[in-house]
């Protein structure tokens, strides 16, 4: 059939370049080259198709494709008839960036302001310490005033999370 070629490889192209971007976001290749096959794809797909696609063990395409599902990039769904799980891409571009950065900017978040609350409170507890040197108070004080500066700035990172998760976002950078 004339074109395919060219049409294969228009494909290919961009589901390389997208395998390799999510690559910089902690996603493996083979996870971003499973989203692009699933993207071009204008039915949801089984793993045993995702399987023939790409030539991957039916464990590794149902490791992937839960991946994607734990980062909202894929749902699985159902259509009459067909008894085995389907599987396809949430197309909406703009709602995929806000779910893969939400998810690991809220979790970067609560890890870190978790760790600095607990430190906040141990260092609070060194200061009433009698027996500690003035020198280490000094320290622990200059460290009270960083981690709290952090937490501003996590605090401010959550609203901006809030703002992608609301949409709200889209006022101040619309998408068009």
């Amino acid at each position: 059939m004339q074109g395919v070629d060219k049409l294969e490889k228009a494909r290919e192209r961009v589901i390389d370049a997208i395998s390799q971007n999510m690559n910089l976001y902690g996603v493996t290749p083979s996870v971003g080259r499973l989203w692009g096959l699933m993207y071009f794809h204008d039915e949801p797909m089984t793993l045993d198709e995702m399987k023939q696609e790409l030539g991957m063990s039916k464990t590794s395409m149902s490791t992937s494709v839960r991946n994607l599902m734990d980062l909202k990039m894929v749902d699985k769904v159902w259509k009459k008839g067909i008894r085995k799980d389907l599987y396809e891409v949430e197309e909406d571009w703009y709602q995929t960036f806000i779910d893969f950065f939400t998810i690991k900017w809220r979790n970067g978040i609560s890890m870190n302001v978790s760790a600095i609350q607990k430190s906040l409170t141990d260092l609070q507890e060194l200061l009433k310490e009698e027996q500690i040197s003035e020198e280490i108070k000094e320290e622990a004080k200059g460290d009270i005033i960083k981690l709290n500066s952090a937490l501003e700035y996590y605090f401010w990172l959550d609203r901006l999370v809030d703002s992608f998760e609301s949409h709200d976002i889209f006022t101040y950078v619309p998408k068009k």
